[in-house]
């Protein structure tokens, strides 16, 4: 049987009298405050050497070590019939609407229940990763929308070369908070936040380029609804770029600055729109997906809540 691992790290400076699970989460190898929160609750972490709860306060130079379940064997996954609409489909692609709340691969944390787990029935090929077969592209858990998947190895390349070349578009709907622009470009580098390990920010040095094209669509009171176009694509993208902006995304739990989601439970963020060449035939392709009933009605009671104050 493979052994757990550990991870071990010592509290810095700047880090004393923060709680235990934020310490533990921004660590090299977690995969969210999630995972730190489940790893402490099972006791599998311990500040020198002694089970402490979540809340603990750490100081400077305790030596924390996380005992992490061991890793998967590569290629051990299991079909699962989870109803993943499928929007589009040939021999060499996919074209599939992601639900919110659904992880786009494995991960520690997340061995059951992706996207992948849910097309593998399907036949979906390609990538160095056997953990991720097919997949070019992905969308965070709670936002909902189309994604490319790959059947093959030849379409698995091709497409990313195009999604590299920016010859495929990307196009999501947000709700923000405004006032915002009728038109706005951010041209800001990404990278991990220097401060939070776990976010991602728009950096001054060391940071990859991002671009992202956005329109005004409709201004909701003190919201707008906006159309991001993606010329890059980093991750956490439109969120990190909106949230520099000082206009962030509706509902946001990391970028959105606490503010309340009002019932919603996520981020106001849909991949709407992909429009594409196929990497095979070189037929146009282009896809649309509705706004789905959550964000539907988020967006009804939005404009209730601007009619009733205007």
């Amino acid at each position: 049987m493979t052994e757990p691992r550990v991870l071990r790290l010592e509290v810095g400076p700047p880090d004393a009298g923060r709680r235990l699970d934020a310490v533990l989460a921004a660590a090299e190898g977690m995969e969210s405050r999630a995972e730190a929160q489940r790893l402490i609750e099972a006791g599998e972490v311990t500040v020198n050497g002694t089970v402490r709860p979540k809340r603990h306060a750490v100081a400077a130079g305790d030596v924390v070590e996380a005992r992490l379940p061991p890793d998967r064997p590569p290629g051990d996954l299991r079909p699962e019939d989870l109803g993943v609409p499928v929007v589009f489909a040939d021999d060499h692609l996919l074209v599939v609407d992601k639900p919110a709340g659904m992880v786009t691969h494995p991960s520690r944390g997340h061995s059951t229940g992706t996207l992948v787990h849910g097309l593998l029935a399907g036949g979906i090929a390609g990538g160095d990763d056997p953990e991720r077969p097919g997949i070019v592209h992905r969308l965070d858990r709670d936002t909902s929308g189309l994604m490319l998947v790959a059947r093959d190895e030849r379409t698995h390349r091709r497409l990313g070369r195009m999604m590299r070349d920016r010859q495929v578009g990307r196009r999501y709907l947000a709700l923000v908070h405004g006032p915002f622009p009728p038109a706005l470009t951010v041209d800001r580098p990404i990278g991990r936040d220097p401060r939070r390990r776990t976010r991602q920010a728009v950096v001054p040095t060391g940071g990859r380029e991002a671009v992202t094209h956005f329109r005004r669509i409709e201004e909701i009171g003190d919201l707008a609804l906006v159309e991001a176009r993606l010329e890059t694509g980093r991750t956490h993208q439109v969120r990190v770029h909106l949230e520099s902006a000082g206009h962030p995304v509706f509902g946001d739990p990391v970028y959105g600055r606490g503010r309340p989601d009002h019932g919603l439970g996520r981020q106001f963020l849909h991949a709407y729109r992909l429009d594409l060449d196929h990497p095979v035939t070189e037929e146009r392709l282009a896809f649309e997906s509705p706004l789905p009933d959550d964000l539907q009605q988020a967006l009804a009671a939005a404009r209730a809540r601007a009619g009733a104050a205007g």
